[in-house]
């Protein structure tokens, strides 16, 4: 998996005044859990964009005050009428515990029941993933070569080494719905 690296300066004070005036300079607050204490840091909101306004998932090498520590970023709050990044967690990766990540779903291939007219409904975009860091995939590929009308790919149909997929083994992924034109046409066939 990808890794973005990004800086940050400690916090001397922790409280909404402080943070307001982090803001109000260009920069987020931040936290890093899951170490052995919690860093409180700011990191600039440019320095932000490239890992939060992006559908890739990354793993993200953070340095604050000379100390570097590899972490996913576990929460963000915006604010919900300008949409600024108000708060950034930080989850601090172990290279020996698992971790869980959503990951995109990239479909792979041509449907033959979308040949044919059907429709391509993809349900679900990402995938609840459960691995150690190392294990972890850029994106999970799913075939739809095999792909028919009425047909459909379900979690439980994915398997993939080292990784094990969170998400109800029954959730449909992707499926060929029976579009309007291919019914219109099915009917008009069987009404000669």
């Amino acid at each position: 998996m990808k890794s973005i690296a990004i800086s940050g300066s400690p916090r001397e004070n922790v409280g909404k005044r402080d943070a307001k005036e982090l803001r109000y300079q260009g920069l987020v607050p931040a936290v890093l859990y899951g170490g052995a204490t919690q860093t409180h840091f700011a990191v600039s909101a440019a320095d932000l964009r490239a890992v939060i306004y992006t559908p890739v998932v990354h793993f993200i090498d953070i340095e604050v005050a000379g100390k570097k520590t590899q972490a996913i970023i576990k929460d963000t709050q915006f604010h919900p009428l300008t949409e600024q990044l108000l708060h950034i967690d930080f989850l601090e990766l172990d290279q020996n515990k698992p971790v869980t990540i959503e990951i995109p779903v990239k479909l792979t291939g041509t449907s033959p029941g979308v040949k044919v007219g059907g429709k391509l409904v993809q349900k679900l975009r990402k995938l609840r993933v459960k691995a150690l860091p190392k294990d972890h995939l850029d994106n999970i590929e799913v075939s739809i070569e095999e792909l028919e009308v009425g047909k459909s790919v379900r979690v439980g149909d994915i398997k993939i080494p080292n990784l094990t997929i969170t998400n109800a083994q029954e959730d449909t992924i992707v499926s060929v719905t029976t579009s309007r034109a291919l019914r219109q046409a099915e009917q008009e066939s069987r009404g000669k």
